[in-house]
């Protein structure tokens, strides 16, 4: 390949920016400069040094020859992107909508190059003859140190270099001196800095029987994986009903076959136990990638993971970039997860990029759930992807009876306390017992939602069936389509004075706890006390070790965690994520509860749950309280096809960021009208359904105005050519300067929110 000329994606995030520059490869880097490489290169009127990916070479000059400046040096100490990586970046750049450098840096979990770790060994390197030979011409009172050294290699032919200068007290110029001489040799290996845990321990012979029903999946899925035309296959199975086995059954399979496992986690709080399971069956052929290990850490396991020494990476989403040269399985263990979403840019759906991945590949794709998403239920529902179901939880469990309490009846009973009777006798009999219990917080979705304590009444948008949000100056906004009214000083239903926004902290949820059970011990799980690295690991694992009686926290604690001593789940506020401004508020309601209410009886003993709410006749909380997905899902997905949102349709949220309000609504009106062009749309094909503009949930942030628009049609391709053609409305407005500048964000089907 001439490479006279590279193409070069400068890393700035700008849209302005977003394209390559050409630029001159000196001589004296031709031969190491390749396709990925992160390189040093002048850029602007004053030259600048910035950094760069090289995205491509050519023997042709695009531009005047006199302004194509040269490329300052190759940075040896970042990772280089290899082709693989850069064609998944221009993938997701394309699909998705941002920066190519964006794309690049997020496909590129490991950028920084760490000094590797050295293990050096002195060994001995004649014979025992040879070496008693020495020890007995060497003058004891001058040369001690050599001899200790000798006589530790006549019982050990190698010894760790660590070991011989501090535990034996030799220097490194003695072990040189004897190095010189031939008596001994010094080896040195790559040492990997070690992120799992010093107590795992493999088990031989650790993988556990298979019952029928999950045997039945095991096959279905193999079987499936087989065929030329594979489907992504989805496991909806019931919380504790094993899929964890299956998943590993299935990883042994695809490792037998020479190739390599990702698993993908939603939160890292479920790292340990996850990685503990694969770890115990699979030993150190099995690592973990995640935010929350040092810079040393994850590039050893990035490193391990390109050289083929690895089998299976464990870890939340940016694990899906695993540089695995041999990929043969992907899962996605909780694929409902909301953090599977990127929030910023690009923001891309692991589970979506897992099929174009795996597709390229030719690798299998698992999905694993107790409450699929609406929206890999229905590609089940057509056929697109493999269903597998499991209704029954392994061994002798069983789902725990569940209980709704109707928190304004407690109102009127003259009740206050967060903490219903019902929720209050059960947690003083389990403290009684010495069973434990798990108090769950929904804060999920919150957007100063306003409710009667009274009768339950949510204030919601006439036009679009979703809460109105509170805002400062004392409006009621939505955030769909721009409505607004007065924020009401009695309920409009029954005229209570009780009517209010509501939120709920896991603090003061702790603290009346420990009020009312001074003797109980109460430990507490949210973002404030895991922010320490090691912190989800001491907490989770003093609860499963019976240190606490009652485990209080937010939406992390209900996500796949086994605790056969907890026989009792309470969700207070179950309802409060029911009335986010967001069309999916009743699936992540119904999910939340479920699966909290699938953390009781995993164990030998019975499990109950009580779940508080203001809306107790809600169809989300009655199916989830009897843990019925399908009449769930059945309700949910007529709304969803009556409304015509996702997944029935595909939706585009287009985001608008501008100092000046009116220009940001002008851009947003404009590019709206794109609906109707010919080349967005052709003959035959329907217009895609626009709503807004209106102000974000937020509307200003910084002084920085924030305006949605949002497109629905069935066919996403429709809308990815909405995206180009407002790109190219957003390159030409850059290009002119006498417009007042506008940013825009791109988001298909949003998990949220704006």
């Amino acid at each position: 390949m001439n490479r006279k000329y590279a193409d070069i994606i400068i890393d700035i995030s700008t849209e302005k920016l977003d394209r390559p520059f050409q630029y001159r490869v000196p001589e004296d880097i031709a031969d190491e400069i390749e396709e990925g490489s992160e390189v040093l290169i002048p850029f602007g009127k004053g030259d600048t040094e910035r950094k760069g990916y090289v995205v491509g070479f050519s023997d042709t000059p695009q531009i005047d020859i006199s302004r194509i400046k040269s490329i300052t040096g190759i940075n040896k100490k970042a990772v280089t992107a290899q082709g693989k990586i850069l064609s998944l970046a221009a993938w997701i750049r394309r699909r998705y909508g941002s920066t190519m450098i964006n794309a690049l840096r997020t496909v590129l979990p490991v950028r920084k190059k760490i000094k590797e770790v050295m293990y050096e060994t002195v060994w001995r390197n004649k014979d025992i003859q040879d070496i008693l030979e020495e020890i007995g011409d060497l003058n004891p009172s001058r040369y001690a140190a050599r001899i200790r050294l000798l006589n530790a290699l006549l019982s050990a032919e190698a010894i760790p270099k660590t070991m011989v200068t501090e535990r034996l007290n030799v220097s490194a110029s003695v072990i040189k001196t004897l190095e010189k001489q031939g008596l001994v040799r010094v080896e040195s290996t790559r040492d990997y800095r070690n992120p799992i845990p010093a107590k795992a321990v493999k088990e031989e012979n650790a993988a556990s029987g298979l019952n029928d029903e999950q045997q039945a999946v095991l096959n279905g899925i193999k079987n499936e994986m087989a065929l030329e035309s594979r489907r992504p296959c989805l496991i909806y199975g019931v919380t504790g009903s094993g899929k964890t086995e299956v998943y590993m059954e299935l990883a042994a399979d695809v490792i037998a076959r020479g190739k390599q496992v990702i698993v993908l986690i939603p939160e890292i709080a479920l790292t340990f136990q996850t990685l503990m399971r694969f770890y115990t069956r699979f030993g150190n052929r099995v690592s973990v990638l995640h935010s929350r290990l040092s810079d040393g850490e994850r590039f050893d396991q990035y490193e391990r993971a390109a050289r083929g020494e690895l089998d299976i990476m464990i870890g939340p989403r940016s694990a899906l970039f695993t540089p695995f040269p041999r990929l043969g399985l992907v899962v996605i263990d909780e694929e409902h997860e909301t953090s599977y979403k990127s929030e910023k840019m690009p923001k891309y759906h692991a589970r979506e990029v897992a099929e174009y991945l795996t597709g390229r590949e030719g690798a299998g794709l698992v999905l694993g759930s107790a409450t699929p998403s609406l929206e890999s239920f229905y590609k089940a529902d057509k056929g697109e992807y493999a269903l597998f179901e499991m209704k029954k939880r392994y061994g002798n469990a069983t789902l725990p009876a569940a209980k709704i309490v109707d928190m304004r009846e407690e109102l009127k009973a003259g009740n206050k306390s967060f903490l219903s009777r019902a929720l209050a006798e059960a947690l003083t009999e389990r403290l009684m017992r010495g069973e434990q219990s798990m108090i769950f917080i929904n804060r999920r979705g919150v957007a100063g939602f306003v409710s009667c304590r009274s009768c339950g009444y949510v204030v919601k948008c006439p036009h679009c069936d979703v809460s109105m949000t509170q805002h400062r100056n004392g409006m009621l906004v939505c955030h769909y389509c721009g409505h607004t009214i007065p924020m009401p000083k009695v309920c409009p239903d029954c005229g209570s004075k009780y009517i209010s926004g509501f939120r709920a902290g896991t603090e003061a949820v702790e603290s009346g706890l420990k009020d009312r059970f001074p003797t109980a011990r109460i430990i507490r799980m949210d973002a404030d006390s895991t922010s320490k690295k090691e912190d989800y690991e001491k907490i989770l694992s003093s609860f499963a070790d019976g240190e606490a009686d009652i485990l209080v926290g937010t939406q992390m604690i209900v996500k796949g965690h086994d605790f056969p001593n907890v026989t009792l789940v309470g969700a207070i506020a179950a309802d409060m994520s029911l009335h986010a401004a967001d069309y999916h508020a009743a699936e992540r309601t119904f999910e939340l509860i479920a699966q909290a209410a699938g953390r009781a009886g995993r164990g030998d003993k019975s499990g109950e749950v009580i779940i508080q709410s203001y809306d107790p006749g809600h169809y989300s909380l009655r199916f989830a309280s009897c843990h019925d997905y399908d009449s769930f899902y059945k309700q949910e997905i007529a709304l969803r096809k009556l409304t015509g949102y996702p997944p029935v349709n595909h939706m585009l949220v287009m985001q608008f960021f501008s100092r000046n309000e009116a220009a940001g609504m002008a851009r947003a009106r404009y590019i709206a009208a794109l609906r109707d062009r010919e080349e967005i749309a052709g003959d035959g094909i329907e217009r895609p359904e626009v709503i807004g503009p209106a102000p974000a949930t937020i509307g200003r942030i910084d002084d920085i105005y924030r305006i949605g628009l949002y497109f629905k049609h069935s066919d996403v391709n429709v809308l990815i050519k909405l995206k180009d053609a407002a790109e190219s409305i957003q390159t030409a407005c850059f290009a002119d300067r006498s417009k007042p500048e506008v940013s825009l964000q791109f988001d298909f089907d949003p998990v949220g929110s704006f």
